[in-house]
């Protein structure tokens, strides 16, 4: 798969900030990125169940409000609000843990439209380990199989672990996760924190060794 690395990088917004919930503190990591497309085609790929799989994950179950959905090996939940072309929200379940996941689309202008995600998780020790890069890598590259999907319909999903061991799949995370260790100080994350977590992030999702300081 050929496609311009720095471009797809350049195009994603990445913010990171840090709320409570149920009275505990979590992490809140937000994705913007914009396509060129309608609004209704936009979220017809985030939405339809056929259309999902081209550029993500199949997914099953009642992809409606109030229904079950699941991730084929990934999480599942429940979908807790849906606004017609515009917004909806789910319960993120992965094994014990759960996190809570708003997807928002809107007019972007000149025949663009907008998707903005915001994953918010407690803290816990994969925060300490990974930062913001353990789930903003994963749906940032789930930004890009959209990019590529919308861009061409046909366009072939590569498999994930040929992608992540490529030269472009590594130069693509990497750039991903040192975006991420930036929007985490930025947030007011300690800079030799967000750096060794950034370093773990690489090393998860390309399968390499961790690199030394």
């Amino acid at each position: 798969m050929n496609f311009d690395v720095d471009q797809h990088l350049g195009a994603m917004g990445r913010s990171v900030s840090f709320l409570e919930r149920d009275g505990s503190p979590t992490s809140v990591v937000t994705l913007a990125r914009s396509y060129a497309t309608t609004l209704e085609d936009l979220w017809d790929a985030v939405t339809n169940s056929q259309r999902i799989p081209r550029w993500f994950a199949p997914v099953s179950g009642e992809l409606q409000l109030g229904g079950r959905y699941q991730v084929e090996g990934n999480a599942g939940g429940e979908i807790t609000a849906c606004e017609a072309h515009s917004h909806y929200a789910l319960n993120w379940e992965f094994g014990p843990y759960v996190s809570w996941v708003d997807v928002n689309v809107a007019d972007d202008g000149s025949g663009r439209a907008r998707l903005t995600l915001t994953h918010t998780a407690h803290l816990s020790e994969d925060w300490d380990t990974y930062g913001p890069g353990a789930a903003g890598v994963g749906w940032e590259m789930g930004f890009l199989g959209l990019a590529l999907h919308i861009a061409d319909p046909d366009w072939p999903k590569p498999d994930p672990m040929e992608f992540a061991t490529s030269a472009d799949g590594k130069a693509f995370i990497t750039g991903s996760s040192d975006g991420w260790g930036r929007a985490a100080v930025a947030a007011g994350s300690d800079p030799e924190t967000a750096a060794a977590a950034t370093r773990q992030t690489t090393a998860f999702y390309t399968g390499e060794e961790v690199e030394p300081m």
